[in-house]
């Protein structure tokens, strides 16, 4: 295996691993490599230094990822005290395995990414494409007011802020995009 530093052609840095140069090379010609932040598959190495492993650099790892770890459990926690008592536990589903791989960290954030839009998303009505004027309807009063979400441009959504109409940008699932 091996683990490339990459930047898109936005300047989004991020790291992934292959199995080998070959792998990356093929997977990036056949649009399998996106930037985690825009999507976009325009992606190229990026300077890497050397990585050298040290009693110190292990430690630093192992300590970063039982912070995150900590973190994403207390946020569960108050999630869960928040809501109530536990809903029932759904049978499992078969989720999409991704493209690259990822370390642990990357993947404890991509889990509270994921329970964070699930938090929103969950009673709330879908408009799709037609979020900005659901938006601007519900503003004016001639929509009765209730959650919704959506998709609009990012210039709709400065639009929106710039009228006074209180958005928020949901962060993109990596997993939407693979």
């Amino acid at each position: 295996m091996i683990k490339y530093a990459l930047i898109c052609d936005q300047g989004h840095t991020f790291e992934s691993w292959f199995s080998n140069a070959e792998g990356y090379e093929t997977q990036v010609k056949r649009g399998f490599v996106e930037c985690p932040t825009c999507q976009t598959k325009q992606v190229s190495k990026a300077m890497m230094a050397p990585s050298v492993s040290t009693s110190r650099r292990k430690e630093a790892i192992r300590a970063q990822t039982a912070a995150m770890t900590a973190a994403a459990m207390q946020a569960q926690a108050h999630a869960q005290s928040a809501a109530g008592p536990p809903p029932a536990i759904p049978a499992p589903v078969e989720t999409p395995q991704p493209v690259a791989l990822l370390d642990e960290g990357q993947q404890a954030l991509r889990a509270m990414v994921r329970e964070l839009h699930e938090k929103l998303t969950e009673n709330s009505t879908d408009v799709g494409d037609r979020f900005t004027t659901e938006a601007r309807d519900m503003q004016s009063g001639d929509t009765p007011l209730r959650p919704i979400h959506g998709r609009a441009t990012l210039e709709e959504a400065k639009a929106l802020i710039e009228e006074g109409v209180p958005v928020l940008p949901l962060p993109t699932l990596p997993d939407e995009w693979n």
